[in-house]
This record gives C-alpha cells, structure tokens and sequence, in this order.
C-alpha cells in the first residue's frame, strides 16, 4: 500500500466513525495537507516512503485494542474506499467539504497544516446519508 493511500483511509475511517459511532476512532489530529488530509504523527513513521513495506503494519499498529463498532467501522471503510487508488482517493478529498474548508485561503499546492475538525467531518459526511 502506498503511504498516501493509509492516509486517506485513515481519514475516511475516522469520518465514519464520527458519523456511525457517534466518535473519534483515535486522538490524533488530521490536517489539510497540499495533497489531502494527512495524520501528522502517522505521516512521521512513515516520512519519504512511497510504498510501505508489509510490516509495517505489523510494528505500527495493534486491531486487538478495537472495539466491535470500531471493527465493523474500519471494515466498511476498505469495503467501500479499500479498492481505489491513492490518486483517486486524494482527488475526492479534494472535492469535499472538510478538506476545502481547512484549505481556505491556500492555493493548490500550498503546505497548509489546518486541522480538518471533527464538527467539520461530521457534518459533512452525516450530511451524505440523510
């Protein structure tokens, strides 16, 4: 998986989980980054990588620690976003409400490190199932 493609998955999965959970998925900050939202601490482990190799999900991360909703709420984000590509999912953040928001004022390409607010995240993609 290339490194920008968890990036997006990451947003969308803690934009569900506001959404269906009613709750962050984790406490980490996301910011309007010039090619789409971007979790800084993540960002940091993987810096200057474009591919990152299989196990890095074995050393970064640990699925036992969520909950049941946390599960079904990530395994419905891959279900639905998992089989796009990383320039794919950038071009739709792009498209929406949150990430433009937190970009106001910044021209493409532009570094910007904005937070995308949870109110921001909620609203917008509540928005698309009522």
């Amino acid at each position: 998986m290339t490194a920008m493609k968890l990036q997006k998955l990451l947003y969308y999965s803690q934009a569900w989980s506001l959404v269906w959970d009613e709750r962050p998925l984790f406490s980490a900050q996301i910011e309007a980054w010039a090619n789409g939202p971007v979790v800084p601490s993540i960002y940091a482990l993987h810096r200057g990588a474009f591919k990152l190799p299989r196990d890095f999900f074995d050393e970064e991360g640990d699925p036992s620690v969520l909950t049941q909703d946390q599960r079904d709420t990530v395994d419905a984000v891959l279900r639905h976003y998992g089989n796009k590509s990383s320039a794919w999912l950038s071009e739709l953040t792009h498209r929406e409400a949150p990430w433009k928001q937190a970009r106001r004022g910044l021209r493409p390409g532009d570094r910007g490190a904005q937070t995308i607010t949870h109110g921001a995240m909620a609203e917008y993609y509540g928005g698309l199932i009522r």
